[in-house]
């Protein structure tokens, strides 16, 4: 079997040979090639305006007590937003309210606590941890020309270590479990729920197993879970169907016939790209309870997905192994696929693919796939030049590094973050935008970069496209970092106060759509 090198050149040479546009031409979205240098503030590009809506310790629940970091509480983290944060998705109500507001509700994940940053003195608390992962639903409104998130909204909840949840399909057992655990990836689905996906949950399981015995069973963790986000009383339903695995993302579509199609990642250096195709309609109750799993075998340009039988190892049934796939971007207008690979010893800054299903179809047998972009600095650190990353730039400008994140606005662009755990590098942390056709197609320019060992934390757009909705998370958490020093204090920078994850809204300064 050839190498991930291999596999992956093969599969990228078709996109890295067509020339780059010329600097005169890729000035576009009221955007211009920029740094983004390492600093204690976060950078916006000119033209855009961000909002601050919620860091961590805000109250999400409406009876959440304020936010006291020096005296963590299970109770109190139970209803706040979370230390860590990546947006999931916009879930938008199939039907409009009776007043005609536009109303949505948005999924922020709560992936990680880091003791080191989250409490005084660094000391381990598994089970306010356990309470302060999870998710938060949020209401969203919009009011005049802007989206707000509600305080107190209808649906508003959080998700976390408590959450009582089912377990249906074929590896249902007992068929309940306690909570949902490092949640790492989400999407809405073309059928009105809401999915979210569990990482690698050995982490979590061995954290907090001595503290509560519940977690002591890590079968019961590491799923897919499914939920209507729009009934604040819905209990998750983990679908075992989908299969067990430390979850990076998670994409869902409809087969050209109407069954449920549903792309996931496994976020591991050597994962897989996986997907399952139910066997009825997406629309019958409990439709991703049966159904057939595969995994993505690469070969030059082409994707073929091979079966995947129930336990099988991804490897011996053919699957190709990729840098740490892990960020799914699904086109709402195109039938393709945008896949963050986040970086491996082969290719450390990580890369973009573009997949492009046969047919129209995402439920057919092959694909095609081609390189958007290959992230990191041209180099010997010369001029980006062609077939180089960053070609057609000037010298300076910002070019990912670590792709991890993704989502494709309605006029064709996809939106990048990027994250490297802390690591302060060369360059900060930042959204991109990236046009996936046209003279401009794989020269993504930034838009945003984070405060100082911030990473981007997910990326979605509210349904009309004016505001897209992104996080920054843990910032200041460099190794070395703790919470009395932490290598920044935003967004507050106030004396004692520790820095906070955050979602931030992203609007034209001058109006308009920023994607849609």
């Amino acid at each position: 079997m050839p190498s991930r090198r291999q596999i992956l050149a093969a599969a990228g040479a078709a996109a890295l040979a067509p020339p780059r546009p010329a600097p005169a031409q890729i000035r576009r979205h009221d955007l211009d090639p920029m740094p983004l240098p390492v600093k204690q503030d976060d950078t916006v590009a000119r033209g855009y305006r961000r909002d601050l809506l919620l860091r961590w310790g805000d109250r999400v629940a409406y009876d959440a007590p304020r936010w006291e970091p020096n005296l963590p509480r299970p109770d109190a983290a139970a209803g706040q937003f979370g230390w860590d944060a990546r947006v999931a998705a916009v879930a938008v109500p199939q039907r409009q309210a009776a007043d005609g507001v536009p109303r949505a509700v948005l999924a922020v994940l709560h992936p990680t606590v880091d003791p080191l940053m989250a409490w005084p003195g660094g000391v381990d608390r598994p089970l306010v941890a356990a309470a302060m992962q999870g998710a938060s639903l949020l209401n969203l409104e919009k009011q005049g020309s802007g989206w707000v998130v509600v305080d107190g909204g209808y649906q508003t909840r959080r998700l976390h270590g408590g959450t009582l949840c089912r377990l249906s399909g074929p590896y249902a057992g007992a068929g309940s479990v306690q909570g949902l655990l490092g949640l790492r990836g989400g999407c809405t689905t073309p059928w009105g729920t809401l999915l979210l996906a569990e990482g690698d949950p050995a982490p979590w399981v061995a954290r907090l197993g001595a503290a509560d015995g519940r977690f002591a069973n890590a079968g019961g963790f590491g799923w897919v879970a499914e939920l209507d986000p729009f009934d604040p009383g819905a209990v998750p339903t983990k679908r075992t169907a989908l299969g067990r695995e430390a979850h990076g993302d998670v994409a869902a579509a409809l087969a050209r016939d109407g069954r449920a199609v549903v792309y996931m990642t496994d976020g591991r250096p050597g994962g897989f790209l996986r997907r399952f195709v139910s066997n009825g309609p997406a629309t019958v109750p409990g439709a991703l309870d049966s159904g057939a799993l595969s995994v993505a075998r690469l070969d030059g340009g082409r994707l073929e997905w091979v079966p995947l039988p129930p336990g099988a190892d991804a490897t011996a049934a053919g699957g190709s192994p990729l840098d740490t796939p892990f960020g799914l971007g699904l086109d709402p207008n195109a039938p393709r696929l945008v896949l963050c690979c986040h970086g491996s010893p082969d290719r450390p800054r990580g890369y973009v693919l573009e997949v492009s299903v046969a047919e129209g179809d995402d439920a057919a047998a092959a694909a095609a796939v081609r390189t958007l972009f290959v992230a990191g600095a041209p180099s010997g650190g010369g001029r980006y030049g062609a077939g180089e990353p960053g070609a057609g730039l000037p010298p300076g400008s910002a070019w990912p590094e670590n792709p991890a994140v993704a989502a494709v606005d309605g006029r064709g662009r996809a939106w990048i973050g990027t994250d490297r755990a802390g690591v302060v590098g060369a360059q900060a942390d930042g959204l991109f935008v990236c046009d996936l056709d046209g003279p401009g197609r794989g020269v993504p320019l930034p838009v945003y970069g984070a405060p100082r060992a911030g990473g981007i934390g997910g990326a979605a757009l509210t349904p009309d496209g004016e505001v897209l909705f992104a996080a920054v998370r843990h910032p200041g958490a460099e190794p070395g970092a703790r919470f009395e020093r932490p290598g920044t204090r935003w967004p507050e920078f106030a004396p004692g106060v520790p820095p906070r994850s955050s979602l931030l809204g992203f609007q034209r300064a001058a109006g308009g759509p920023v994607g849609g």
